[in-house]
């Protein structure tokens, strides 16, 4: 069945004139008048009887036309969705990150790209999650990009720094590290600490830290995400490294800088290699490198 055939017969069913039908179709009344009668001789019956110059549909036109109407709205939705998906008229972005980044780095990404798109809608949806979460959830499809830790053995996957995060570490209220005006690790050995979970992405980050000094903390505690850490830390049962974020200045802690040894810590954009990324996806993939590489 002819496409095309069923939105003339659509048409024609509301103007009730081959002439005026083909003049709205922009095609000749000879096409029109075949369109019909191909579509009435493949379903065995007359769809429309003529009254003058005007064409009113049978009992056997209306009963059609109902599920016409219904495809072809149907076909017509497919088509818009289709269209925003791909970028062609708006589009949908899956964008997964690090719990630490939830609060102020995406939401202000987010204002800063959407502000210059005026009427070009991007449609966002939003995951959160640990490192290995993100990169696993990405290569499953779940996402379009990421934003997380680096990941070691990642061949398929492109990683771009994006964003230099500050390491603290953060103690409760009145704890003894609290006089100091900065912190070496290694003055921070002897106290319990709240470790992030080896699942977590800054797990590797600060082990490093603790290999440099060549020392080894005593780990009472772990949390997946850094709310969960810095609660713990506030309730006086250890102390924590942890990503200086806006939720600190919340809690009752006393948030300290790291002076040695140096730290380095980056966020990156993730994307899959080779991953075909619909034209919104591409456009948002591009305004991050463009205005938020750190390297």
């Amino acid at each position: 069945m002819n496409l095309n055939h069923l939105y003339y017969f659509r048409t024609l069913a509301k103007e009730e004139h081959y002439t005026r039908t083909a003049k709205s179709l922009s095609i000749t009344q000879p096409s029109l008048s075949h369109a019909i009668s191909c579509l009435e001789e493949e379903l065995g019956v007359k769809l429309f009887e003529k009254q003058g110059r005007n064409a009113k549909l049978t009992k056997y036109g209306r009963i059609f036309l109902r599920y016409v109407e219904q495809s072809l709205e149907m076909l017509d939705e497919g088509k818009r969705i289709l269209l925003e998906a791909s970028g062609i008229q708006g589009g949908y972005v899956d964008i997964g990150y690090i719990y630490t980044l939830g609060s102020h780095f995406i939401p202000g990404m987010l204002k800063e790209y959407t502000a210059g798109k005026g009427e070009h809608k991007i449609h966002f949806s939003f995951g959160q999650g640990t490192t290995s979460q993100m990169i696993a959830q990405l290569k499953e499809g779940t996402y379009d990009f990421v934003f997380s830790s680096y990941a070691e053995g990642e061949r398929d996957l492109d990683f771009y720094p994006v964003m230099e995060e500050e390491l603290v570490l953060i103690a409760p209220c009145g704890h003894p590290l609290a006089e100091k005006q900065s912190v070496d690790l290694r003055d921070t050995i002897q106290y319990p600490y709240i470790a992030f979970a080896k699942n977590s992405g800054l797990r590797p980050v600060i082990n490093r830290l603790f290999e440099q000094i060549q020392c080894r903390p005593s780990v009472a505690y772990e949390g997946e995400e850094d709310s969960s850490v810095a609660g713990l830390t506030a309730a006086g049962f250890g102390i924590a490294i942890i990503p200086n974020i806006p939720l600190l200045q919340t809690m009752d802690l006393e948030i300290l800088p790291i002076s040695s040894p140096k730290i380095r810590r980056y966020i990156y954009l993730v994307t899959k290699k080779n991953k075909y990324l619909a034209p919104a996806a591409k456009d948002f993939v591009d305004f991050v490198k463009k205005n938020y590489s750190v390297l």
